[in-house]
């Protein structure tokens, strides 16, 4: 059930052989590039729209004015590229896997926050960089060498391609692992 204190935000959903793989790439990663803490690869997803805590009725109202939004939405593919990082270079506090830019990506992006917005959420002013975290908080010894991202990087050969086809409501559980619940599934339908 609902809990007060927890957060809600809509995203895509990543598809569980991804996930897999992502994690056999992250495996080989940590003997060599040292964050205090990895997310676990159930919860690797590319957030939409952050909401927040949140009322049930607004809750309620976003996930309407989303299902609608992106109605008629067809399935697309994507390719994860590249490692990169958010924070100060030297002890960045987020550790990510990039996709190549793809439009169709922005424009159910585009959907559901403004969907989210007219439910009455205030979201995210910065501008939307899609990404799945991999890591918080830099732990190594030394600064963190920006060389790691290409000297390291999986998919420099090889980029991994999967579907997107949900749009998915997780809810935030910080007390267990996984931490993400799914709370409701809004699937892209090939008509």
């Amino acid at each position: 059930m609902k809990n007060q204190n927890a957060h809600f935000f809509f995203a895509v959903k990543i598809p569980a052989e991804t996930k897999k793989r992502l994690k056999e790439y992250i495996e080989d990663l940590k003997g060599n590039i040292h964050f205090s803490r990895w997310v676990h690869h159930e919860d690797y997803h590319i957030t939409l729209a952050f909401l927040g805590s949140a009322p049930e009725d607004k809750l309620r109202t976003a996930e309407k004015l989303v299902a609608e939004s992106i109605k008629g939405e067809q399935p697309f593919p994507l390719y994860i590229n590249r490692l990169g990082i958010f924070g100060k270079e030297s002890t960045p506090r987020i550790f990510w896997c990039d996709t190549q830019r793809e439009e169709r990506l922005h424009t159910l992006r585009d959907k559901v926050f403004f969907a989210c917005k007219k439910a009455g959420f205030e979201l995210e002013t910065r501008p939307f960089k899609p990404h799945i975290t991999i890591a918080r908080k830099w732990a190594g010894i030394d600064s963190f060498q920006k060389s790691m991202l290409g000297e390291y990087n999986p998919f420099r050969d090889n980029l991994l391609e999967f579907t997107v086809s949900e749009v998915v409501l997780y809810q935030t559980h910080l007390d267990k692992m996984p931490k993400y619940e799914s709370v409701a599934i809004f699937p892209l339908l090939a008509e």
